[in-house]
């Protein structure tokens, strides 16, 4: 009956013509409507389509949409742990954390967190992506002086490494990314796996000024 049957309008923070960050959702969607004979089905909208990326958790709490797929690590402005739940520099590989998520009350944790900062929404791990480059730049690093003073696009936990040394960080949704290279007014960052960075386009930025340089780390994306 058309009563029991529920569309979930899912704005998502990641193109799904990226592999491994956005592409999962499709697939999930597909497997919604496959396993719930029809009853459970997924319309996805691409980045600012319906939600702009950055606003999606208050869209989904709110009740404007029912559903949406991004990384928690966005919220670190609203929520000081949400890092915590999706990447950590040098931390677990993703077997090790999802063991953490599924056995180690790390799902709990991660549902308390939204519950104790007031949203109303629930939380499902719907993705990991393998670790990721620290970082395309416009001038050559060799050394941590050489990074005193540049304005770089860094997400969670690794962009406040980078600012004890002295970087000016801020985080940009993936699309806004590479305007902001070519303007100047950024003059570094880090975004997801070489593949992902290609089809961004920070590779041919960055041929012209530097190879990537530094650390990587896991992102967990969730809906």
């Amino acid at each position: 009956m058309a009563a029991d049957k529920l569309l979930l309008k899912t704005p998502i923070a990641f193109s799904t013509s990226l592999p491994g960050l956005g592409s999962p959702i499709p697939r999930v969607a597909e497997q919604l409507d496959l396993m719930s004979g029809g009853t459970l089905r997924m319309k996805v909208y691409e980045p600012g389509k319906l939600v702009p990326p950055f606003e999606i958790l208050d869209a989904v709490s709110s009740g404007k949409i029912n559903s949406g797929y991004s990384t928690t690590g966005y919220w670190a402005g609203k929520i000081p742990a949400s890092p915590l739940f999706s990447a950590v520099p040098f931390g677990p590989e993703a077997g090790e954390y999802m063991a953490w998520l599924y056995y180690g009350n790390g799902l709990t944790l991660y549902q308390e967190m939204y519950d104790q900062a007031g949203f109303n929404v629930h939380v499902i791990p719907c993705a990991v992506i393998a670790p990721e480059t620290s970082g395309w730049f416009a001038n050559e690093i060799n050394s941590p002086a050489d990074l005193d003073g540049l304005k770089m696009r860094f997400f969670g936990l690794g962009g406040k490494v980078m600012q004890r040394l002295g970087v000016a960080t801020s985080l940009l949704p993936g699309g806004e990314i590479f305007p902001a290279l070519e303007k100047g007014a950024i003059d570094a960052t880090e975004f997801s796996m070489p593949a992902i960075d290609a089809r961004l386009g920070f590779t041919s930025w960055s041929s012209s000024t530097t190879s990537p340089a530094g650390t990587s780390r896991p992102p967990y994306s969730s809906c």
